[in-house]
């Protein structure tokens, strides 16, 4: 086991799949910059070049079809757009071309590529550079959606993603780059087999979240536990295809379910989790009516101040929690 940060998790990663496969390149906005895609890129384009370490014009549509050419020519590339807001100008690539070829193809060809969005918030960045929209693109058939919550999962699942043989959104977050963890060595892994995970196990609720959501939910776990609470998490770590399963089995011992997103509440996460939950488990096995915690339905704000009453937080969660749990006993 070594000690990584989840920068250093995505760093791995980006070292592991070019050092074995040499179709594997890197291509997007800032790739060369020290400070525009964190830690979690530094030194590459020095160790492997700048021929596979591309840094780019700031043109996602651009880059996100240069990346579904080359992976359509056997190439393996890593299409990385440093916020996903400004992805949004790439998403008739990405729903329209790489989601839709091997179906419109009759499963003859595939761009098997990664598509990296990050998600960078906080900070007073506002409306614009603050956005999760994991949501979206995880409702669109063909694409798979993962989003790592752990240093572990920040590796495994990018080197998963680069050697599927499907287009993969990997998103992660910058609230967790600094995170620290044990991290086994890396192997390869086929994505499809990946799915939840049981982070901890409990008695009393289960809260279902991903990406910082979970490390929320993790610290209001440990902070529930002080209270007398037995409080499960389940990462689910894929969004799309999203395996309900685990959250069911957790939910069928505890009775309860409290969905956490750092999404917005209408069409979002939180709701799919209630509904697979709700349409798998029988009636009498919920002790209360399952419930959300999410963004407010505003957009983001600039001040100081009401970012943090925007930002779901720890307190947020244990006090639903606690709510849950007075009234289902």
């Amino acid at each position: 086991m070594t000690k990584m940060q989840y920068c250093e998790g995505i760093l791995a990663a980006f070292e592991y799949v070019m050092e074995n496969d040499p179709r594997c390149l890197a291509i997007g906005q800032g790739l060369w910059s020290p400070w525009y895609v964190g830690r979690s890129m530094d030194g590459l384009d020095k160790k492997f070049g700048k021929n596979r370490v591309i840094d780019t014009p700031v043109s996602e549509q651009a880059t996100t079809g240069i990346a579904i050419g080359a992976a359509l020519n056997g190439y393996k590339p890593i299409v990385i757009h440093p916020r996903m807001d400004f992805m949004i100008l790439a998403t008739d690539q990405i729903v329209n071309q790489a989601a839709k070829w091997r179906h419109m193809l009759g499963g003859a060809t595939s761009p098997a590529m990664v598509i990296r969005g990050i998600v960078n918030r906080g900070g007073e960045q506002g409306a614009q550079h603050s956005q999760a929209l994991h949501s979206w693109y995880a409702h669109i058939p063909g694409l798979r959606v993962v989003m790592p919550a752990t240093p572990a999962d920040a590796r495994d699942l990018l080197i998963a993603a680069v050697q599927s043989p499907d287009p993969v959104l990997y998103i992660d977050d910058r609230w967790l780059y600094e995170l620290e963890d044990d991290v086994p060595p890396p192997c390869d892994v086929d994505l499809s087999s990946l799915g939840p995970q049981l982070l901890r196990d409990g008695s009393d609720l289960t809260i279902g979240a991903a990406s910082y959501s979970t490390r929320l939910a993790l610290d209001a776990a440990q902070a529930l536990h002080t209270h007398g609470v037995s409080c499960a998490v389940v990462d689910a770590r894929v969004l799309n295809p999203f395996d309900p399963g685990l959250l069911r089995q957790s939910v069928r011992r505890t009775g309860r379910l409290l969905a956490v997103d750092g999404g917005w509440e209408t069409c979002g996460f939180a709701g799919e989790m209630i509904a697979a939950v709700v349409e798998g488990v029988e009636p009498r096995d919920l002790r209360t009516k399952p419930a959300r915690i999410t963004l407010p339905h505003a957009p983001a704000p600039t001040s100081k101040p009401l970012e943090a009453a925007y930002y779901p937080t720890v307190s947020d969660i244990v006090e639903m929690a606690l709510s849950m749990v007075a009234e289902g006993k």
